[in-house]
């Protein structure tokens, strides 16, 4: 094998694992084949161009995947590949100071089986035990269950 093809595989299987790194979540495919791709065209070196060129070609691979994966690692190039937003979303919390059983709203949504609901002029998600309630029908709050509002229909 030439030395040419054994830099070439060496290439490939360092895109490989950067690919792997970088790119695809997990250990796939990708990343095994690199690391197959790299250790045997070092074993191929050594096999065809003897062990003094085997030593050069495996002290230059690990040389150059150390400066690969430290530059690919701390330049600013990734930054503008990321995605840099903020999730301001935050979970329901039920307050059941201002919201207890008992209390009386108003759906705002079609509650099928869940939706919204307004409370002593805030607004909740709530959720039925099944039943389908349109929009703007009084309600009653009836239990709590883990952090969530069960309602029913007012009678």
């Amino acid at each position: 094998m030439s030395l040419t093809l054994i830099i070439v595989l060496i290439l490939a299987g360092l895109v490989f694992l950067i690919l792997e790194m970088l790119v695809i979540p997990g250990t796939t495919i990708i990343g095994i084949s690199g690391f197959a791709l790299i250790v045997f065209s070092i074993w191929e070196s050594y096999h065809s161009l003897g062990t003094p060129m085997g030593h050069y070609i495996l002290a230059g691979t690990v040389f150059f995947i150390i400066i690969t994966f430290y530059f690919s690692l701390k330049s600013k190039t990734w930054d503008r590949l990321m995605l840099h937003t903020i999730i301001s979303g935050k979970v329901n919390e039920v307050d059941t100071v201002t919201v207890q059983v008992g209390d009386e709203g108003k759906s705002i949504s079609r509650l099928s089986p869940s939706g919204r609901a307004l409370f002593k002029e805030e607004i909740y998600e709530v959720h039925t035990n099944g039943e389908f309630i349109d929009q703007e029908t009084p309600i009653i709050v009836t239990h709590f269950s883990d952090n969530k509002i069960f309602v029913t229909r007012k009678p």
